[in-house]
């Protein structure tokens, strides 16, 4: 299920080899996407070759668009289980059942892909039999399968009209897994052996966490009436503002590894979201009071987290192809420690 190294050692015997496994190519841009913030290289690029035209890192074998949709849902139905649970005690019905129609449907949808990239169910079954606690897969499952089963019965008997304790309940319940469902995946990704996404590993769940928030908020925003959105419209701000100011942090790192985030596919994605969070953004601010704005901003902003999830995945994935993005880390990694353990030494 996650990326690994082809060979416990070829990383690092590609990063010994020297010229052998480096070819003359075109000039190299300014690392953290080429915006040109410095000086001119003036020294030829290289191109980084491994033995056997073999990949270092595996590629991933999950699948698009199964992935990046069980990322988006989940998250979606995670902040919408906290803004219902919210919206309930404080007397907001039209929210509430907004939220609790947002969390139900996310978390079914969400474990439909899921098992559709995992071939069968009984594979998802499978994975309930075992809880490691260090394996954040495994944790994972754990808080997708109650959050699931709690949502799931809170939008039914919503939509029945039964058992308005046994909703509340029910609300509470997938309240309390909705957090953990938004955040954890970012662990989960940056957890593998893929670069662009392990080198990130203090700032995806911050990125994923905000995404969710606005997805979840601006959902719930726009199916309410905008006389009980106002808790909708505050979550989708503030977690627009999140996700802009992680993605930058990412986007904008002096690290190689953040370069898939601006070419090719991924970039595409990538700037697409920003201009989607940060226009949803905006009108949530201006205008989220009216019924119009409270439409667009949370159409805006739900479309933002989609290609937020779809252009980490896509870098994730695009980053495993091309060695460079495992032979500069490890090599810079390896020159850090040798100047920092002479430093010791000279102290």
């Amino acid at each position: 299920m996650t990326g690994g190294i082809t060979s416990p050692d070829a990383g690092w015997r590609q990063a010994d080899r020297g010229p052998e496994t480096q070819k003359p190519g075109k000039k190299r841009r300014k690392r953290g996407g080429g915006r040109g913030r410095g000086e001119v290289a003036m020294v030829d690029d290289v191109e980084f070759t491994s033995y056997y035209g073999r990949q270092i890192v595996k590629t991933p074998v999950w699948k698009t668009p199964d992935v990046p949709l069980y990322l988006f849902l989940g998250g979606a139905g995670g902040s919408a289980a906290i803004l219902g649970a919210l919206a309930d005690v404080t007397g907001r019905p039209a929210l509430t059942r907004a939220a609790r129609y947002t969390a139900g449907g996310g978390s079914i949808l969400s474990v439909v892909f899921l098992i559709h990239d995992l071939g069968r169910p009984s594979r998802f079954l499978h994975m309930l039999r075992v809880f490691k606690p260090t394996s954040p897969l495994s944790v994972g499952t754990y808080i997708l399968a109650p959050f699931s089963a709690a949502a799931g019965a809170t939008a039914a008997v919503e939509l029945l009209g039964w058992f308005p304790r046994l909703k509340r309940f029910g609300g509470v319940v997938a309240a309390l897994f909705g957090g953990p469902l938004a955040t954890y995946t970012g662990v989960l990704l940056a957890n593998t052996a893929v670069p662009s996404w392990h080198e990130f590993h203090t700032k995806l769940p911050y990125v994923f966490g905000g995404s969710a928030m606005a997805a979840g908020g601006g959902i719930c925003m726009a199916f309410t009436p905008v006389g009980e959105a106002e808790p909708a419209r505050k979550m989708a701000i503030a977690g627009a503002a999140i996700e802009l100011v992680a993605i930058r942090g990412v986007e904008n790192s002096d690290s190689i590894v953040s370069e898939p985030y601006h070419e090719g596919r991924p970039g595409t994605f990538m700037r697409a979201a920003r201009a989607c969070t940060a226009t949803g953004l905006g009108l949530a601010v201006v205008g989220g009071r009216r019924r119009w704005g409270a439409v667009a901003s949370g159409t805006l902003l739900a479309a933002g987290s989609l290609l937020t999830r779809f252009g980490v995945f896509e870098a994730g994935i695009a980053s495993t192809k091309d060695p460079k993005y495992v032979v500069v880390p490890q090599r810079e990694r390896l020159a850090k420690g040798t100047h920092d353990h002479a430093s010791t030494i000279t102290r």
